[in-house]
């Protein structure tokens, strides 16, 4: 069974085709400025030279047109007609409260994923989007949604509700949602086959690390607490985002620069993070290495920041869950950045995590697993490169299969 995985944003679509047999990667490919000028459009191939073209795409029915086209290309494409592809999975952010796994779309999924555009205003409207596309030029084709929170449903509502009046939760659904469910979804169940554990027992925190980052704690295979809450905008410090913060901040500081609700989210969302504390200068992770390793105090910052809230939510979460089997790092910056690593390790030394500097060193640029836990250590560290596109497949075969 072939399987077209679809990762719709505002003007980008993000592609994969997957042949679930061997759960194998056919192609791949971008369709980047949709809607605006300067488009581009990108298809690789496995085995073969990268296929480029500036193309400027009106809208995402017209990127899905280009990526059917180019898939089914008799030089650049890697089947012979739409005939082949039996579904399609499509990345969705928020789920709220209805939805605990991945589903088939019907009506009644589009109307759900409608109702939570206010949750996800910078995500769903654009996941939809993509939804609606596909459903209009490939009809009858099944289109799976996989939820980005789908996986954090299994929260106690200890750890997903807030300290606010009630009736907000009631009325308004105002609680922790989470987000990443299917990087740390796939990422924990490989941290078990690699420790060669039953799911059930273990006790993992699984830390994605990229412009967007979250931290989540799994026991027993299944999310615990989670770091990003009613939005991805709480947790850790990230690219443009500033984490968690002091609530009266907002207030205060909407006061004394007259800003509008919509103008202080933009700056929290956009403006604020690793970009807001090098002063608007980079909000790239590989910018902020280079720049401290060559002194620059306020990159040193950025590091020392990250670091420190690191180690404080990984050691929270393992007093949560009473007790710690493995910390993993995945994602961009958590695959990438053995520095990063090893100051974590450290902080944690008391708890019994220690690692093999040889093997972090190596743990870096590449797709392949790694325990880089020194031998003596009480709680295995690994780097897992993460797969969303491969989960959102599979999901998708046990639904269409079923």
């Amino acid at each position: 069974m072939k399987i077209l995985v679809i990762n719709a944003g505002s003007s980008s679509i993000k592609y994969q085709l997957i042949d679930m047999e061997k759960e194998e990667v056919l192609a791949k490919g971008l369709c980047d400025r949709i809607g605006i000028s300067g488009g581009n459009f990108k298809h690789k191939v496995p085995g073969r030279e990268d296929y480029k073209i500036e193309v400027d795409m009106k809208n995402h029915e017209e990127a899905m047109n280009l990526v059917i086209k180019t898939l089914t290309d008799a030089e650049y494409g890697v089947i012979s007609s739409m005939s082949e592809i039996n579904a399609v999975g499509h990345r969705v952010l928020h789920g709220g409260e209805k939805f605990s796994g991945s589903v088939i779309v019907d009506k009644n999924v589009v109307e759900a994923i409608k109702e939570c555009f206010d949750l996800g205003p910078l995500h769903n409207p654009h996941n939809l989007t993509g939804i609606l596309a596909c459903e209009k030029l490939m009809p009858g084709v099944p289109q799976v949604a996989v939820f980005d929170t789908g996986f954090h449903q299994t929260m106690p509502d200890y750890a997903y509700m807030y300290a606010l009046p009630y009736e907000y939760y009631e009325k308004y659904k105002i609680r922790r949602y989470g987000f990443h469910g299917t990087s740390h979804r796939y990422v924990s169940a490989r941290a078990a086959a690699m420790l060669g554990r039953d799911p059930e027992g273990l006790k993992i925190v699984t830390c994605h690390l990229g412009n967007g980052s979250s931290i989540c704690a799994v026991k027993d295979g299944k999310c615990y607490d989670t770091t990003m809450g009613l939005t991805p905008l709480e947790g850790i410090i990230m690219g443009t985002r500033c984490g968690s913060i002091d609530p009266a901040i907002i207030p205060i500081i909407m006061k004394k620069e007259n800003l509008s609700p919509d103008q202080i989210d933009m700056i929290m969302n956009k403006k604020s993070g690793i970009l807001g504390v090098t002063g608007g200068v980079t909000s790239d992770n590989r910018d902020i290495e280079e720049g401290a390793k060559n002194g620059n105090k306020r990159y040193q910052l950025v590091e020392s920041m990250l670091c420190h809230q690191l180690t404080k939510y990984i050691g929270g979460y393992a007093a949560a869950m009473g007790g710690l089997d493995a910390v993993v790092f995945t994602g961009g910056i958590g695959e990438n950045n053995p520095h990063y690593r090893t100051r974590v390790a450290e902080k944690l030394a008391f708890m019994g995590v220690a690692i093999d500097e040889e093997i972090n060193e190596k743990a870096k640029r590449t797709s392949v697993e790694y325990d880089i836990s020194a031998k003596d250590a009480k709680v295995r560290t690994l780097v897992i490169p993460t797969n969303e596109e491969l989960m959102i497949a599979r999901d998708t075969l046990e639904l269409v299969s079923k």
